[in-house]
C-alpha cells in the first residue's frame, strides 16, 4: 500500500515559523508540567514531565480537531484523537514521549544535545499498544544536527517504524534493507523539504524493541546523512495518526546516553 509521501516535519517547521510571526511561539514551546502524578493535556502543544524525567507531548500540529494524551508513568495513552486528514498527505499529529530538546522544551537533566562521537552507547526500550479503527504509524524518531540545536528542525531525521496501518508510507522511496537491533528493516530515504529523512520500516508489526540508538545513528552516517561530529539532540517515541487513534499508547519508554 502506497500513498504520496507525507510532509509531516516540513509542515511542522512552517507551523512554528507562522507562530513566531504571530508572536505566539510560546504555544509551540509549552512548558512541561511538573513531574509527579499522571497528567492529561488537551492543549495543542501541551506537555507533561514523567517521573523518569521524560516529556510527554500532545503535539497536535496538523489538526484543530480535539486530541488529548494521558501521561501514565513513563508513557502515555492517546485518549482523544478526533478527525482525519488525507492519507496522501501529512499526518495530523505526533503525540509522543521524548528525551532531549524539542523546540526549546528540554527534558529535565538531559545530557542532550551531545556529540555523536562522545556517545559510547545509547540503550533504549520502547513498548507500544495498538488499537483498531485507525490509520497511523508507530514511530521512534532520532534527530541529528551539525550544531547542538535545542530549537527548530534538525538536519537529519531517523525514523524507526515499528508498525503502520493503512495506505501510508515513509518519505521518499525504498532503497534497500538493513539488519539492526536483531531485526530486518526496509530502508527508505528522502527529503521533506526541510530535512533529510531515513526510515527503517518493520515488515510486520512489532510491539516492543530494545536496542542501541547508536546503531541506527551509525546507519545514517553510513548512508551519508550525518557524521560523527554531529549532535544527537533528541529521541522520541509515539504515533503519527491520519485517522482517529484513540487508544494508542506507549506503555514503556527509556533512553540513556553513555
Amino acid at each position: 500500500m502506497t500513498a504520496t509521501p507525507h510532509r509531516a516535519h516540513r509542515i511542522r517547521t512552517l507551523a512554528a515559523a507562522l507562530a513566531l510571526a504571530a508572536g505566539s511561539l510560546v504555544a509551540v514551546t509549552a512548558t512541561a508540567a511538573p513531574a509527579g502524578a499522571d497528567a492529561q493535556t488537551c492543549e495543542q502543544f501541551g506537555s507533561a514531565t514523567t517521573p523518569g524525567g521524560y516529556v510527554v507531548q500532545n503535539n497536535a500540529w496538523g489538526t484543530t480537531a480535539p486530541q488529548c494524551v494521558n501521561q501514565v508513568g513513563d508513557g502515555f495513552e492517546l485518549t482523544t484523537a478526533d478527525g482525519s486528514v488525507s492519507t496522501g498527505g501529512a499526518p495530523k499529529s505526533y503525540p509522543s514521549i521524548y528525551a532531549g530538546c524539542h523546540y526549546t522544551n528540554c527534558s529535565p537533566g538531559t545530557v542532550l544535545p551531545k556529540q555523536v562521537s562522545a556517545i559510547g552507547s545509547a540503550p533504549s526500550e520502547i513498548a507500544y499498544r495498538y488499537t483498531d479503527g485507525a490509520v497511523y504509524d508507530a514511530a521512534y524518531d532520532i534527530w541529528l544536527d551539525p550544531t547542538p540545536k535545542t530549537d527548530g528542525v534538525n538536519r537529519t531525521e531517523i525514523m524507526i517504524w515499528l508498525n503502520r496501518v493503512g495506505p501510508i508510507q515513509p518519505i521518499g522511496s525504498k532503497t534497500g534493507v538493513a539488519t539492526l537491533a536483531g531485526q530486518t528493516w526496509d530502508v527508505w530515504k528522502g527529503n521533506n523539504g526541510g530535512n533529510d529523512v531515513i526510515s527503517y520500516v518493520a515488515p510486520s508489526a512489532l510491539t516492543d524493541l530494545s536496542f542501541d540508538v547508536k546503531d541506527f545513528v551509525n546507519g545514517a552516517i553510513s548512508e551519508g546523512l550525518a557524521t560523527p561530529d554531529w549532535y544527537l539532540t533528541s529521541v522520541q517515541a509515539g504515533f503519527e495518526p491520519w485517522e482517529n487513534g484513540a487508544g494508542l499508547a506507549v506503555t514503556r519508554f527509556s533512553a540513556a546516553f553513555n
